[in-house]
C-alpha cells in the first residue's frame, strides 16, 4: 500500500510503525466542532440514523461556546478511506454550519 507524504498519511504511517494491520478494520472516531448547539445536536441526530454509524457523541469542546459531536466508524484504515470519509463528513458538517476537525483511532477497540 502506498501512503502519501501528507498529514494523514504521516498518522497511518505511525499506526502501522507502531504494529496496527492498515488492512483490517479498526475503530475511526471523526471529530465535527460547531458554534450552536442545536446544530451540532441536529447533525448527532441525523449521523444516529446511519447504519455504518457505531456511536454519536455530543458534548461541549474545551473552547467555550464550541459544540463537538464525535461519530465512530468500524472501517479499513486506507488512505483513501480516512480521505473519503473526511470529505462526507466535511459535507455533512457543513451543512449544519459546522466543520470537520479531524479523525483519530481507538486502539483498545481496534482488535
Amino acid at each position: 500500500m502506498t501512503i502519501p507524504n501528507d498529514e494523514i498519511g504521516s498518522i497511518l504511517l505511525d499506526m502501522q510503525d507502531a504494529g496496527m494491520d492498515l488492512t483490517q478494520p479498526v475503530i475511526v472516531e471523526f471529530f465535527q466542532l460547531f458554534e450552536k448547539k442545536q446544530n451540532a445536536q441536529a447533525l448527532a441526530d441525523f449521523l444516529a440514523t446511519l447504519d455504518d454509524i457505531i456511536e454519536v457523541k455530543l458534548h461541549p469542546d474545551q473552547t467555550p461556546e464550541v459544540w463537538d459531536v464525535d461519530c465512530t466508524v468500524k472501517m479499513i484504515p486506507s488512505y483513501e478511506n480516512i480521505v473519503a470519509k473526511e470529505r462526507y463528513f466535511e459535507t455533512l458538517a457543513r451543512k449544519y454550519d459546522g466543520y470537520n476537525d479531524g479523525w483519530g483511532v481507538h486502539l483498545d477497540e481496534a482488535d
